[in-house]
């Protein structure tokens, strides 16, 4: 998004995917002659590149070792998301050979798997031959997706059988109008409590992700949406402050508009308010963002989502599942400072594995409200509150 002002710091920039500009530069590298800059080619591909030397790693010092990412990029085109500038100038979502992919996974010691791809459901047809291949090889994996893939029927039955744990997936605002604006057009008229009750029913726990200071969110925004989730037995949230990346059309209206308040790019982390929300403050911003995750986290926050379950087993793994990496997170400090965090892994994998299929239906708090036109279904006892 800003080469110019990366090389001030850099020999040579690299712009968008580096899979075929990498090999360029090697081969300028060698010949003493290295470009200023190398751009990634309209077509891209990731089809026949090399294996990942992973026998270069040093598997101990992590908790998630074998982490992969078999897909590039994203089919949506949400207004904040910093892909829109990385993939602009060609193709922003395409996949690796189905094998290859199979046949890095083989590879892959041990038993969890975590695949970092922005949306693992993307494209159904690979992910479908995909976790195909992956059935019976006894892995168990975290993703991400969307809640428009995983209310389809089909797809999430074959990943839950493949192995699929648990579940990254972008809520990101309970505000239809926020959704709009934000062309996250993909969670339109979707229930997410539906897509949620699928996930539980096939034996997934869902990280909820939520931006905070969109337009429509007003200074209530950061409770009914930390209630919501509780209500709805989410097993662990992501919350961040919206963040106008450099390249992005929010950017773009953010600046034209006069809200940005620093282009100091250290800020721009999620966890700061780098520009003046339409209905509150700055401040309002960051502290509600950071009141939100403690009040997510509570013990008792944490206890009525495992309730919520309806069973004791799944309410047990809730339970230790969210206090395991939030209330412990002096365990996690040390561990890392030792570099002995690897030692989490084996817990990381029993609390995934256990987590086995059966049929399963979240507590609702109230009578769920029909979804018309672009709305999205929420409880009754929160439609009241109007808003996001």
């Amino acid at each position: 998004a800003l080469p110019e002002e990366a090389a001030a710091h850099a020999d040579s920039v690299f712009i968008g995917p580096g899979e075929d500009s990498w090999q360029e530069f090697l081969k300028d590298f060698r010949a003493g002659r290295p470009k200023d800059r190398y751009a990634a080619p309209a077509h891209r591909s990731i089809t026949g590149i090399p294996p990942v030397r992973r026998d270069l790693l040093k598997r101990h010092l992590y908790l998630v070792p074998n982490s992969l990412v078999v897909s590039r990029g994203c089919p949506h085109r949400c207004d904040f998301c910093y892909k829109e500038a990385f993939f602009r100038g060609g193709n922003g979502f395409y996949t690796q050979r189905v094998d290859e992919a199979l046949a890095e996974i083989d590879r892959l010691p041990g038993k969890h798997l975590y695949f970092l791809d922005d949306h693992l459901f993307g494209d159904a047809r690979f992910a479908s031959m995909l976790f195909d291949g992956m059935k019976g090889m006894g892995r168990v994996w975290q993703s991400a997706a969307t809640v428009q893939s995983i209310l389809k029927p089909g797809l999430l039955e074959k990943a839950a059988e493949a192995g699929l744990r648990s579940l990254f997936v972008g809520l990101e605002s309970l505000s239809s109008a926020n959704l709009r604006d934000h062309a996250k057009v993909q969670n339109l008229n979707r229930d997410y409590r539906a897509g949620i009750r699928r996930l539980h029913e096939h034996g997934v726990m869902i990280n909820a992700s939520f931006v905070f200071g969109m337009d429509d969110d007003g200074p209530d925004v950061f409770e009914r949406t930390v209630s919501w989730a509780v209500e709805s037995s989410i097993e662990t949230s992501t919350f961040h402050v919206m963040t106008p990346y450099p390249g992005t059309g929010l950017y773009d209206r953010i600046e034209r508009e006069g809200r940005l308040l620093h282009r100091d790019w250290d800020l721009y982390d999620t966890r700061h308010a780098v520009f003046r929300p339409a209905r509150m403050t700055p401040a309002d911003l960051e502290d509600g963002y950071w009141r939100a995750y403690r009040n997510f986290y509570k013990w008792h926050n944490i206890l009525d989502g495992a309730i919520g379950h309806g069973n004791l087993a799944d309410g047990l793994r809730h339970f230790s599942y969210a206090a395991g990496w939030k209330k412990f997170e002096w365990m996690w400090h040390t561990l890392i400072r030792f570099k002995q965090v690897s030692l989490g892994l084996p817990m990381l994998e029993r609390s995934l594995d256990r987590f086995a299929l059966g049929a399963r239906s979240p507590r609702t708090a109230g009578e769920d409200l029909p979804a018309t036109g672009d709305g999205i279904v929420i409880s009754t006892r929160l439609a009241e509150g109007g808003g996001a």
